[in-house]
């Protein structure tokens, strides 16, 4: 299966963008009334000279249209003034127009009158106007590379605590903004600026479809602040999240990401961006904005920086305009993209898919909201387990069908799925494909144990369960071990798995194999891992919730599900086109449209460490000279070019 590469286009031209979410120092979201010329200058030229080409800037909506119909001239001539310093620099900016919500607080034009942003017509209409207005002044400035409609307009048009936005609602208000843009003019790449916070990527249904949006933009963004108890699901919760945002066929930029160095070492802050910018690079990010350009110490008695005071430190600069090591780390991934042509290469296809259920982006009659949590968590530690053994996968949409490009099918700790994707699924097997699943009681009271139809059949099993009662796993440790070769796997060879979760999920399955071959059995002799044979292809059954057990525990990563993974990848014929048998050094492959291979090559450990990767081919240094070691700094990452 093709995995998503897409990249905003211009022209028909590939466009990367690379660069900071911008506010001045002069004033933070008042700098236009505090505005420097001089001082942005400043600034973008210390973007500039670390590789950076672009900026993401804002028409604060309370200065910008101080009253209806109206706009500030004064403002308007100093963002003039702004688009032409980045003319003159060599550098373009993405314009966002309604910008009420910034760093922790919410700010409305006076005149808003607690109208509702999306439904009530007037205010619409005016957000409208504004919009227009402001794509007629600057549409044919060449500074100007897209717009943005909102700064995450979810929590500015609904507070946390208020009933959600209805979905028609926001999707309607999303378009007229669109036209909008075209209305006035502009033919630049546009998007929603939402942060791509939509059910279909986050499970939480805020009002926001990125399906539905993503048919009305031109790409999409995530902004990813999640924080995670494991170093490495850390490290790749923003690649995650590029993924699923891929749910539209869209570009996926990566529009907000940073931390505050209140929160953080200077080399940690290093690794954190690193690792984000490289990882989701391999997640099909084409571009990268970061939150954001400077520090505001000047502004400790500003809101939102007197009451957020960490907020001040967000910065890629201080607040002297000294490089901070984020920003060390922009500039040599500048100077990778470079290297590589990254703007011509794509990700390598991949054979091995994980499955999205529909459950976590849709409601059904009866389901329940609490139950999408375990599906975001366990597909995030499945795709901790793929990188680590070094498996390509695609992210399979139940929503959208099931299609014949994958051999390798992984269901991890999945619940629920509907009637025909599992006939599907079966006739896959049946075609040649390998099924995995990990059995789940999930982790709610209502409907415990799988809504899987023909489950025994499938696997070749008899379940044991007894209804409504989950079979609880007593011991803090399961022992997989293992009575056949199993892909990599020997005989005898043991795998362990830390047990966690709640009084539903600490759970496991007990079955009588009935057609099934019992693969590897856990500590008290009952069947952990069972395979059926079924046409051309087969089932594999794991009886216990390995996925979410690691999801539930903490600092857990590397555990031995990445084993498993890559056994299953071996008994598919899914090919792994670099390895690396250390499973905290991850790999991957970029292809770039002349044939020319590059494997990434990204380290999951503190200290400095060396890697052999394995390929059918041989391994050359971006210099071109022969690799067959690779030596990893802290965290660190490593492009080399694949020789066939």
């Amino acid at each position: 299966m093709r995995r998503n590469s897409a990249k905003v286009t211009v022209d028909g031209r590939p466009q990367v963008w690379l660069g900071a979410n911008f506010w001045s120092r002069t004033g933070g979201p008042l700098m236009w009334r505090h505005y420097s010329p001089e001082v942005v200058r400043e600034e973008l030229r210390v973007l500039h000279s670390h590789g950076l080409r672009q900026t993401r800037s804002f028409f604060y909506w309370p200065d910008f249209m101080p009253e209806p119909d109206t706009v500030d001239e004064e403002k308007v001539a100093h963002y003039q003034d702004f688009l032409d310093a980045h003319t003159e620099i060599g550098m373009t900016s993405i314009p966002t127009f309604i910008v009420g919500h910034m760093s922790g607080d919410n700010w409305d034009p006076q005149w808003r009158g607690g109208r509702d942003l999306y439904a009530d017509v007037w205010l619409v209409s005016q957000q409208a106007w504004f919009v227009q207005r402001m794509t007629e002044r600057f549409a044919d400035h060449p500074a100007v590379a897209g717009w943005l409609l909102s700064n995450e307009m979810p929590i500015y048009g609904r507070l946390r605590h208020e009933p959600k936005a209805p979905t028609e609602h926001v999707s309607a208000w999303s378009r007229l903004m669109v036209q909008a843009v075209r209305a006035g003019g502009g033919t630049q790449p546009v998007s929603l600026g939402d942060g791509a916070w939509g059910i279909e990527v986050t499970g939480v249904d805020n009002g926001f479809s990125v399906r539905e949006t993503g048919a009305m933009v031109d790409f999409v963004g995530p902004h990813v602040y999640r924080i995670d108890s494991d170093p490495v699901r850390q490290n790749l919760i923003a690649a995650f999240i590029c993924e699923l945002s891929a749910v539209a066929g869209k570009p996926v930029v990566l529009e907000e990401f940073g931390l505050s160095s209140d929160q953080v070492s200077p080399d940690n802050a290093a690794h954190y961006y690193r690792q984000t910018l490289h990882n989701s690079l391999l997640a099909g990010s084409t571009g990268w904005v970061a939150w954001n350009n400077t520090d505001y110490d000047d502004l400790i008695a500003q809101g939102p920086y007197s009451h957020h005071p960490f907020e001040m430190h967000f910065g890629i600069t201080d607040s002297t305009g000294a490089p901070k090591p984020p920003l060390r780390e922009l500039a040599a991934f500048a100077e990778v993209l470079e290297q590589v042509d990254f703007a011509r290469c794509e990700r390598s296809a991949a054979r091995a898919g994980l499955l999205v259920t529909e459950y976590l982006e849709r409601g059904y009659p009866f389901t329940q909201d609490d139950d999408r949590p375990l599906i975001f968590d366990t597909l995030h530690q499945a795709y901790v387990a793929a990188r680590e053994a070094d498996l390509p996968v695609g992210f399979v949409r139940e929503r959208d069908g099931i299609d014949d490009d994958c051999d390798l099918y992984l269901l991890p700790c999945v619940k629920q799925i509907q009637g025909p994707t599992w006939q599907r699924l079966r006739e896959r097997v049946d075609e040649g494909a390998v099924l995995y699943l990990s059995y789940t009681a999930g982790e709610v009271g209502h409907h415990r144990q799988p809504w899987i139809p023909y489950f025994d059949e499938t696997f070749g099993v008899r379940k044991q369960i007894t209804y409504g009662v989950v079979d609880e796993v007593a011991d803090d440790e399961v022992r997989f071990t293992f009575a056949e070769d199993f892909g990599g796997i020997e005989e005898g060879e043991t795998l362990r798995f830390r047990v966690s979760g709640n009084e539903h999920s600490r759970a496991f399955l007990p079955v009588v194999p009935d057609g099934a071959k019992v693969v590897a059995t856990d500590a008290h002799g009952n069947p952990a891992l069972l395979r059926r044979s079924s046409g051309q292809g087969e089932a594999v059954l794991c009886t216990y919730p390995v996925e979410l057990f690691a999801a539930r525990s903490t600092r857990v990563n590397p555990d031995d599900s990445h084993r498993l993974y890559a056994a299953l990848a071996d008994i598919a014929g899914v090919a792994r086109e670099v390895v690396v048998d250390d499973p905290r050094v991850f790999a991957d492959v970029l292809v770039h449209q002349d044939g020319r291979r590059f494997a990434w090559l990204v380290s999951q450990h503190p200290g400095e460490a060396t890697a052999t990767p394995r390929t059918a081919g041989s391994l050359r240094s971006l210099a071109g000279e022969p690799v067959s070691e690779v030596t990893l700094a802290p965290y660190g990452v490593v492009v080399v070019e694949l020789k066939s």
